[in-house]
């Protein structure tokens, strides 16, 4: 159901399944959260989220399960359970990666917000179209996507539930890189190895808006660190 795997510093969990496009059940969550804790007590430095297969990354909430929900409590719980694991992704110490290797609708393109950085194959869609249900989206998506696209973008979006392909994503700013369908794997991969170090999970902090010492501090402490010396006297050896 949830596949975790690292590699370098990169940890990346699989939502795999497929037989549901990677629908997002109550057990999806606990194992969502679990993997978390996994990723959290490690020494992984970035993170990448993405979906099992070609069809979709996350293709929302599971309805045939969640159907069962009929009471407001009950829809709150299950609100606030799955809000609570995108904000955990989002607050993840190193950058995130959402890696959408199909179609992100819904809950599924809640999910993909909640990363830093959306790498979408150049033939998915995405987009929140809870409306479609008349309901609205309830794991911190609107939110997220509003500080991306802009309020009445993301307004427009969201209210009348607009599916993007990936390149007008990318127009709009809701996805960062479009990748062809056949560099996908690899090229996501590549991407995201590139950012699976300490730099940058310090800059990912200073982008969250700390303070200038906080900065400052960060700087200094990879500054002294053993691994900056060992770079600079690789370049100061190559220019000589």
């Amino acid at each position: 159901m949830i596949d975790l795997d690292f590699d370098n510093g990169l940890a990346v969990i699989t939502v795999n399944r497929p037989q549901a496009r990677n629908a997002i059940s109550l057990a999806t969550m606990d194992h969502l959260d679990a993997a978390l804790d996994t990723v959290e007590r490690s020494d992984a430095s970035a993170l990448v989220i993405t979906g099992a297969g070609d069809r979709a990354f996350i293709s929302g909430g599971d309805l045939k399960e969640l159907a069962a929900i009929r009471t407001v409590d009950g829809a709150v719980d299950m609100a606030l359970r799955m809000r609570r694991i995108c904000d955990r992704i989002a607050a993840f110490r190193g950058p995130v990666i959402a890696a959408l290797n199909g179609h992100a609708l819904g809950g599924g393109a809640e999910v993909a917000v909640a990363a830093d950085i959306r790498i979408a194959a150049d033939d998915i869609r995405i987009g929140f179209n809870q409306v479609s249900l008349a309901i609205m989206p309830a794991w911190g998506g609107a939110e997220r996507l509003a500080a991306l696209v802009g309020r009445g973008r993301a307004l427009l979006l969201a209210g009348a539930g607009t599916v993007l392909s990936a390149s007008e994503a990318a127009d709009v700013g809701l996805v960062d890189r479009v990748l062809p369908r056949a560099e996908f794997a690899r090229g996501w991969r590549e991407l995201a190895a590139g950012l699976a170090h300490r730099p940058a999970a310090s800059i990912k902090r200073v982008l969250a808006g700390v303070s200038p010492d906080e900065a400052a501090l960060a700087f200094a402490r990879l500054w002294v660190d053993d691994e900056h010396w060992a770079a600079a006297d690789r370049l100061l050896n190559r220019s000589r």
